[in-house]
């Protein structure tokens, strides 16, 4: 089935139409479209500026936190006929013995939307606040176009946003774990990150070895510049300042003066290389068995002759 689109028909344009005139006018038509309240272009073009936010470190840098993914929610108010969606739009995917929703995959903005019969969608994969509203806009034409009417007031709402960060320095989980245990919750035999839960603003970081940092459960992006400011002056009364070398390396040795001793000897690489025989049996030839109690005995009793 086809759906019929709406052609706009223009009158001939007159090449001898003076040029300065037109942009004159065209510019006072979309000034008085921007004071009657009237969205323009530019609000329907996706944008990657929110994708990146900036956190003051409190020594006069800024820390770059970059969102990584966003999700929304919205209600259309209309009831919807998910089959009639799938066979009727491009990039969809519907299984209801899997999953009872429609996937729909938006191009621009690059968007994966989750719709329901009830009308509710939920839009993921975005990274900014824009592109959130400018993808639940575009599928609620999309639908509106397949037949189904949506209501004139979209709840439109973000519900989670996730970002990361990188100090820029080691940090010492253990003892953010010890200071601050009403917070924070480290297991390294589970999970090699610290969980830390603020209360205000409502956010969940999770602090790495390393120095990188993930930001989710924000639902603004002020409330995860809030978060960072809060929690980085912790993380740098828990930064490692001398990180100690692993012993037996080159570095170590390096650092103590000694010199470095050569890793195996050549019983080692045998053994390493497999041409050893060892208590299961391998292939190779077996190494000579060194002298002890009894065969040193027996060698001292043989008697020797001269020739």
């Amino acid at each position: 089935s086809t759906i019929n689109r709406k052609t706009n028909i223009h009158p001939p344009h007159n090449p001898t139409s003076n040029t300065m005139a037109d942009n004159t006018a065209t510019a006072a038509a979309a000034q008085s479209q921007a004071q009657d309240g009237v969205p323009n272009l530019s609000q329907h073009t996706p944008s990657l500026a929110g994708s990146v936010l900036e956190c003051p470190d409190g020594f006069g840098g800024t820390l770059l936190i970059r969102l990584q993914n966003m999700s929304a929610t919205a209600d259309l108010g209309v009831r919807l006929d998910l089959k009639q969606i799938a066979l009727r739009c491009r990039n969809t995917e519907f299984n209801p013995r899997r999953f009872a929703a429609v996937i729909m995959r938006l191009r621009e903005p690059r968007a994966t939307a989750l719709v329901f019969a009830s009308g509710k969608l939920v839009i993921t994969g975005t990274k900014s606040s824009h592109n959130s509203s400018l993808a639940t806009k575009k599928i609620a034409y999309i639908l509106e176009r397949v037949g189904f009417q949506p209501a004139s007031y979209i709840n439109f709402k973000v519900q989670n946003i996730v970002g990361t960060v990188d100090v820029g320095f080691p940090i010492r989980l253990e003892g953010v774990a010890f200071a601050h245990p009403t917070f924070s919750s480290y297991e390294p035999e589970l999970f090699p990150g610290l969980i830390y839960r603020l209360v205000q603003p409502r956010v969940v970081l999770l602090i790495f070895v390393s120095g990188k940092v993930v930001i989710t459960g924000a639902k603004t992006e002020e409330q995860m510049v809030e978060g960072l400011k809060k929690v980085h002056p912790v993380l740098l009364e828990f930064r490692k300042v001398n990180v100690a070398s692993a012993p037996g390396t080159a570095a170590a040795a390096a650092r103590d003066g000694v010199p470095c001793l050569p890793p195996m000897g050549a019983t080692a690489s045998l053994v390493a290389s497999g041409k050893a025989k060892g208590k299961k049996g391998g292939k190779g030839k077996e190494l000579p068995r060194a002298r002890r109690g009894k065969d040193l005995q027996n060698a001292a009793q043989k008697p020797t002759y001269e020739v």
